[in-house]
């Protein structure tokens, strides 16, 4: 599909952090309280999304059902031929892709952002614009893997996390709790390092972990937990480098485009649940959703 179905990855920013190599990372986005559960037989309108023997996610299933939902209604409406193969493991023809991108260019009516709102936009989040901002951090990852409880390791995550931000003065002149914390437990290669990342910028990181470290004035050890495609992180920011905000008129089309996705994903969510409604869905918990072929 297109890069606003399946958005590429990108790693945690470091040279020294491999996270962005490991293709066998599953595409994991917060929240994490779900875990992962073996479905008989989940389906749409008699389709089976996944084979009795898999092992799915419930993230991953909402996207399948979603994806399903979507040829399905492509074929209603004559956009796909009435025998396109049925998806294997989650993978649909590239016709049925071309017949999605075409349903929703129909469907879905996306209204151009105007000047006014563009400049709304740009005035409450100025900072998310700033060019040469840079952020010092190191964390400790957790990483989600195949087979991995991912409850049980939330409760590690938060547990490192409250244990790092405990520590007293005195406890941190004994030694450094943090990187002692990262070479114990982190999953990342520069756990080796006490979780170093060196400087990052924006553009390094992969999109969710950027949104978490840019754009805020936080130093120091994070108050929540940062959730990526790679897993949970405990990040703590050691020194900021603000950079500049540019005038609007230099990253309209930016804030413009910013405007247009965030519409797109609205109008995505709204048409995905009137399809669900119409529907029959077994197995598959879609109440929930926040449209996760968007993100």
């Amino acid at each position: 599909m297109s890069d606003h179905l399946h958005p590429g990855a990108g790693g945690c920013g470091s040279e020294a952090c491999t996270c962005k190599d490991v293709e066998s990372l599953p595409r994991i986005e917060a929240p994490f309280d779900v875990p992962r559960t073996a479905f008989a037989a989940p389906l749409v309108n008699g389709i089976a999304l996944c084979n009795a023997d898999e092992l799915l996610d419930v993230i991953e299933l909402r996207q399948r059902a979603c994806t399903e939902l979507l040829r399905q209604s492509a074929m209603a409406q004559g956009l796909l031929a009435a025998d396109d193969p049925a998806p294997t493991a989650g993978a649909i023809s590239e016709a049925a892709e071309a017949a999605i991108e075409r349903l929703l260019d129909t469907e879905l009516k996306l209204p151009e952002p105007s000047d006014e709102a563009g400049q709304r936009h740009y005035h409450a989040h100025a900072a998310r614009y700033a060019c040469g901002e840079r952020v010092l951090a190191r964390h400790v990852l957790f990483a989600v893997t195949p087979g991995v409880d991912v409850n049980a390791l939330r409760q590690r995550a938060e547990a490192c996390l409250l244990d790092v931000r405990s520590a007293t003065p005195e406890e941190q002149a004994a030694g450094d709790r943090f990187a002692a914390a990262a070479r114990s437990s982190s999953n990342c290669p520069s756990g080796t390092d006490g979780g170093q990342l060196g400087w990052l910028r924006a553009e390094d990181c992969a999109p969710e972990f950027a949104r978490e470290l840019f754009g805020h004035a936080e130093i120091g050890v994070l108050p929540r937990l940062v959730h990526s495609r790679f897993g949970l992180h405990v990040v703590e920011v050691l020194e900021r480098e603000s950079g500049t905000v540019p005038p609007y008129e230099q990253v309209r089309a930016a804030v413009l485009q910013q405007l247009r996705q965030q519409s797109f994903a609205t109008a995505l969510s709204q048409y995905l649940r009137l399809l669900a409604g119409r529907a029959r869905v077994v197995g598959v918990d879609l109440d929930a959703a926040e449209t996760p072929l968007v993100q």
